[in-house]
């Protein structure tokens, strides 16, 4: 059982030998781990979507991140099989303007719908890293690390907006919301090729 373990743990971490090019190591739950956090569109659009759900509370902060991470999952698997989404980088870079408008509006949104969104936006991100993933055990396993680190960055929001709360009740929320707005325009710059 032990060798057994051991193989499957490589497998999961090892990277092939030859990786598509320019878009970096794709194999392996490390990388897949790592991919979401050297990517400004992907982390400002995660730490939103935590932001978002501390701001809707209640239900909000396990629904909305779980909405995220399933629909990245269904984007993931629409690009493994090639299927084509439309306009995936503008989609991406929509959901950051998107998600921190969500954001700097408060809690203006019904859950379902607030979630709903996040959801179409998810596909995206998804898909743009289901088309890089290889199709094997390895490319599994980077989808997995990939779809933990997201939900690790959406937890990040959450605290960043639990502690602004506690640090302030007074001014915690204008805080997050002030994030949420500089966050829109950064969608913003990414749209228009600035970063």
């Amino acid at each position: 059982m032990r060798r057994l373990a051991l193989a499957l743990a490589s497998l999961l971490i090892a990277t092939p030998a030859a990786a598509h090019t320019g878009v970096g190591a794709t194999a392996g739950l490390v990388h897949g781990a790592m991919h979401p956090i050297g990517g400004l569109d992907h982390v400002l659009a995660m730490v939103a979507v935590g932001l978002f759900a501390w701001l809707a509370g209640g239900r909000a902060l396990w629904v909305v991140p779980a909405a995220f991470v399933g629909m990245m999952a269904v984007g993931g698997a629409l690009g493994v099989l090639a299927i084509s989404v439309p306009a995936v980088e503008t989609g991406i870079a929509l959901s950051v303007v998107v998600i921190g408008a969500m954001v700097a509006l408060g809690r203006g949104l019904p859950l379902a719908l607030g979630a709903a969104v996040v959801g179409v936006f998810a596909v995206f991100h998804g898909h743009a890293h289901g088309t890089e993933m290889p199709e094997t055990l390895s490319g599994l396993a980077y989808g997995i690390g990939f779809m933990a680190a997201t939900a690790v960055l959406h937890g990040a929001g959450i605290l960043a907006g639990l502690g602004l709360g506690k640090a302030s009740a007074a001014h915690g929320a204008k805080l997050v919301r002030a994030g949420g707005a500089l966050t829109s325009l950064a969608g913003v710059g990414l749209l228009a090729g600035a970063f």
